[in-house]
């Protein structure tokens, strides 16, 4: 064992690593590399719509973010996972790059993960970035870091190795983050709210349609260099998924992309699923579907949205929150999970249902600041919830279903959705390796 991986992995690691350096070196694509403890994958997603409005782009897909996955996305090849014929496929295709002459992405749109100390320096040992994106620094799985600066060390690191001619896109909205901008020697873009951001986001609001004002999305004012343009997001619902936007443009700019043509290329730009999708429910309700993971400013951002909706919408709306445990907290778990009462309790709801040990603290201290104890449910797991939710759900409430990983929260969305045959396209964890995985308590 080397760092806790198998003789074997380190071994797999090693390959996948000189294979990715041969294909970089004989295409020299352009490299946007994404990292912050949440809304990696959401900015990534919105770079890539912007970018390839104008050029061949590739982007990381599924989780491949880590010392294997990145290698992967480079070559363009699937995780051979447990098969050695599986891996003979990626050897196979990695020869074929090299090789022969194709035509190669003109850019990399490549998300970083860290999970522990040494994750982001590994990668950036071989991926050499032309633009680095850093989204946020919180606690957010912290338990191998300790500490919200130990993240900050071990993520900044993307940017502080960007060149002189290279561009880092900050979130300045993070103070975190903003502490970066001082100390990088290459070219900066902040984005954000405050009047500080360059990249600036104004006159947040939703958008409503038709006859019964279904909700349809959220438009906001892009500010940049003395100009002023109306953006809209017709599949966005949350606002803090409006930093994506700003980062997208931000970078788009940095590679000679108008506002304008930024602006049109994120107008139906949809995010991947579990990620703040609003999905139709049963008895004409609407769902949304946040059951990717969670943190405790992801869980925060989508409370402070769900009570943004609710309040905008033109009809009466009730809003009943399903949230799962939050994973990977360390020895802030029991604080974290508090704290998200007493943040339901700030926002508002009617109902609140928990799920799993660790959010049963949450019910406990909402009840303790005053909510009705009758109108908070507990449960074990996500398969028990959906008999109770089918007597309480009723036309016109919005439901936020959010979750760790672990906890399998889509499997709630599955039980409450209008349409349930249309879940393969739009939940989160459908195929086939994660339906043989049998839900266990964590």
């Amino acid at each position: 064992m080397i760092n806790g991986k198998s003789q074997k992995i380190v071994w797999l690691e090693k390959m996948l690593r000189g294979m990715a350096v041969l294909v970089l070196k004989k295409y020299n694509p352009k490299i946007i590399s994404v990292t912050g403890s949440v809304g990696k994958t959401s900015t990534k997603e919105a770079i890539y719509a912007v970018m390839a409005s104008k050029f061949r782009v590739r982007k990381t897909e599924k989780n491949y973010n880590n010392e294997i996955g990145l290698p992967l996305t480079i070559i363009g090849a699937e995780s051979g996972e447990d098969s050695l014929f599986g891996w003979g496929r990626v050897l196979l295709k990695w020869l074929w790059v090299v090789l022969a002459p194709i035509e190669y992405p003109e850019m990399l749109v490549l998300e970083m993960g860290a999970d522990k100390p040494g994750d982001i320096e590994y990668l950036t040992s071989f991926v050499t970035s032309n633009a680095g994106v850093i989204t946020d620094f919180s606690s957010s799985h912290i338990e191998f870091f300790k500490t919200i600066e130990g993240v900050a060390k071990e993520k900044s690191v993307l940017v502080k190795k960007l060149s002189a001619s290279g561009l880092a896109v900050l979130n300045v909205d993070n103070p975190h983050v903003a502490k970066l901008e001082s100390q990088l020697k290459c070219n900066v873009v902040t984005f954000g709210f405050v009047p500080e951001a360059q990249m600036r986001a104004t006159d947040f609001s939703f958008s409503y349609v038709g006859e019964k004002q279904d909700l349809r999305g959220l438009s906001f004012k892009l500010n940049y260099k003395g100009t002023t343009l109306p953006v809209r997001l017709n599949n966005i619902l949350a606002k803090h998924q409006i930093y994506s936007a700003l980062a997208a443009v931000a970078v788009g700019t940095g590679f000679g992309i108008n506002l304008v043509e930024a602006a049109a290329a994120l107008e139906n730009f949809s995010l991947p699923g579990g990620r703040m999708n609003l999905i139709l429910g049963m008895h004409k309700s609407y769902i949304i579907d946040d059951t990717y993971n969670a943190s405790p400013v992801s869980v925060a951002a989508a409370l402070n949205a769900l009570g943004e909706i609710a309040a905008s919408s033109k009809q009466v709306a009730r809003k009943i929150v399903v949230l799962g445990d939050m994973l990977e907290l360390g020895e802030e778990e029991e604080e974290r999970h508090r704290e998200i009462g007493r943040k339901i309790m700030e926002v508002g709801c009617d109902f609140f249902v928990a799920v799993g040990g660790r959010m049963r603290l949450a019910g406990e201290e909402l009840i303790q600041a005053g909510f009705a104890e009758e109108k908070v449910f507990y449960f074990a797991s996500p398969m028990e919830v959906g008999k109770k939710m089918k007597e309480l759900v009723a036309e016109g409430d919005y439901i936020l279903v959010k979750g760790s990983q672990g906890m399998r929260m889509e499997k709630v969305v599955e039980e409450l959705m209008q349409n349930p045959q249309e879940e393969l396209k739009m939940l989160c964890r459908q195929n086939k390796h994660w339906k043989e995985i049998a839900w266990k308590k964590v």
